[in-house]
């Protein structure tokens, strides 16, 4: 492969095998998410050829579009085999964001750019699927509409819904999705007063600065000042050769953690949807399956996920949580990181991981330093006297963080933020699971949304800060109107007071008692563990 003379300066090639063109690895300057991107292609798992744009160029993302555009885009279209707007053999990319410091959620990713009138064709020769080529083509409009224009989606969305009539949009033929594309195209001009780019450099240089602007988006700044996260480190943003899930039935897209985050057990923890991008996963707009849907549907690539998973805490020496995509059969790993979990998890991982020889009794002392006994257990609801006290189950939804909470309803952040700041919990009730909520989940004491995964961003978010999370609720009905919520035929208003049992899935009408319960096995192994001595039990270094 040919040497390039002058390779930018805060530019990084990712490509399996070849790091040649990549200055030292740094995870402050090329963001935690491309630093831990390029140790998975290290290790020899399969990670989609990219490049990193450095942190250095937040305040002035316009200053790495020259360097781009004349050495670093050549580059990956090199190493990907493909060409960046090219009729025949078009290169698309997704545009994603990463800071050196975790922030799930808070900032903007573009999927499917260098998709327009011109290269659609090409992506046809390729995949041979014209429902894949319309599908990610009416998706990129909307979400250039959105994020580089500042387009309500609302306006997709309603569109969206129209076309589908009450369907699940993965029904769609393509002549139906081209006409749904065309509309796009239509609902973009009129609202952004222009044409949707069709200049496909135009389309890369808008995203990227889209991306490198989110860093100081309201969201992103609120998630900033609570976890206490320095300004001044900024993002990086990753170009990578698009993989898609939404190519037909043996194709997805998901995330996964390598143990339960709730209580820490070994085993894998994975959100899928079948024939979908990663978006639809983690926007928390869109519900996903469990485990099985995968291993039942696609049992070859469950098992090279699983060796995966195996193959990532081996690496980085903790739970990780990750994205795949899943192509045609083939299994792409898209992102990792140290995974949000509750404190009994935190706890039961450390400990299971000592055990294991992962890491060693330093680190297990560290990890386990800021728990408190009174953490370790879950909070369930206390027993009641007879049969006939039972409460009855309003709805069921999938938990994304255990234990069990009342509160008021509310059904806004601002509605939230008010009646906690009077010191009355809340319980934060919306459609869907969604970042921008990042405030109003701080004052809340539990989520519960009628769209979304367990694994969408603000499930973890919301498992992050502790928040019992329900979500993807199939019997929620919010009035926004009248500020009602309905479980079937039960209408409650917003004010009155519901429970969520996190533990057996459940929604219950008014208060009732719970009360933590400790998990003595694993509060004797911490105990044990503190009481030890410093050193190392097992003699595998720390990563």
């Amino acid at each position: 492969m040919s040497a390039i003379s002058h390779w930018p300066h805060h530019f990084y090639l990712i490509a399996s095998g070849d790091t040649s063109r990549c200055h030292k690895p740094d995870r402050e300057r090329m963001g935690s998410k491309a630093f831990n991107l390029l140790r998975m292609a290290e290790i020899g798992l399969p990670v989609p050829p990219a490049l990193v744009i450095g942190t250095h160029f937040t305040q002035s993302p316009e200053e790495c579009l020259h360097a781009l555009f004349k050495v670093g885009l050549a580059a990956l279209q090199e190493v990907a085999g493909q060409i960046f707007g090219d009729t025949r053999n078009p290169l698309i990319v997704s545009v994603r964001s990463g800071a050196p410091v975790s922030m799930p959620g808070m900032m903007e990713t573009l999927l499917n750019i260098g998709l327009c009138d011109r290269t659609l064709p090409g992506l046809l020769r390729q995949s041979g699927n014209p429902r894949l080529v319309w599908d990610a083509y009416r998706r990129l409009v909307a979400t250039y509409g959105e994020v580089v224009e500042g387009l309500p989606a609302a306006v997709f969305e309603n569109e969206l819904e129209s076309a589908t009539r009450g369907r699940d949009e993965r029904e769609l033929d393509f002549s139906e999705l081209r006409a749904l594309t065309r509309r796009f195209l239509a609902i973009y001009q009129e609202n952004a007063r222009k044409p949707f780019p069709q200049d496909v450099n135009e389309q890369l240089s808008g995203a990227i600065c889209a991306v490198f602007a989110s860093w100081e988006s309201e969201k992103a700044v609120t998630y900033r000042k609570l976890n206490g996260i320095d300004a001044a480190m900024g993002t990086a943003v990753t170009i990578q050769r698009m993989v898609f899930g939404n190519s037909g039935g043996q194709s997805g897209a998901g995330v996964g953690f390598t143990r339960d985050p709730t209580n820490g057990e070994r085993r894998l923890w994975v959100d899928f949807l079948s024939n979908a991008q990663g978006e639809d996963v983690v926007s928390g707009r869109r519900n996903a399956y469990g485990n099985q849907a995968l291993a039942d549907n696609l049992p070859e690539a469950w098992s090279r996920l699983e060796a995966a998973a195996k193959a990532l805490e081996g690496e980085f020496a903790d739970m990780q949580d990750f994205e795949f995509t899943v192509q045609d059969g083939t299994l792409y790993m898209l992102q990792t990181r140290s995974g949000k979990r509750t404190p009994l998890a935190c706890a039961r991982i450390a400990l299971d991981l000592l055990d294991e020889g992962v890491i060693d009794t330093a680190a297990a002392l560290e990890r386990t330093a800021g728990l408190q006994e009174a953490d370790i257990g879950t909070v369930q609801l206390a027993p009641q006297g007879s049969r006939d006290a039972q409460p009855s189950v309003l709805a069921k939804a999938m938990p994304a963080c255990s234990g069990v909470v009342c509160g008021e309803i509310a059904l806004d952040e601002q509605r939230a933020l008010q009646r906690s700041q009077a010191g009355v919990p809340i319980i934060l009730v919306r459609q869907d699971a969604e970042t921008s909520d990042i405030e109003a989940m701080q004052a809340a004491v539990g989520l519960l949304t009628q769209r979304g995964a367990r694994t969408s961003h603000a499930a973890v978010v919301a498992r992050q800060l502790g928040k019992v999370c329900l979500v993807g609720c199939g019997d929620l009905g919010i009035d926004m109107t009248a500020r009602t919520v309905s479980f079937g035929a039960m209408t409650l208003n917003e004010g009155d007071v519901i429970t969520l049992d996190g533990n057996e899935q459940s929604i219950y009408a008014g208060e009732i008692a719970a009360a933590m319960v400790p998990d003595l096995v694993l509060l004797e192994r911490l105990r044990a563990l503190r009481g030890s001595q410093s050193g190392a039990h097992h003699p595998k270094h720390r990563k």
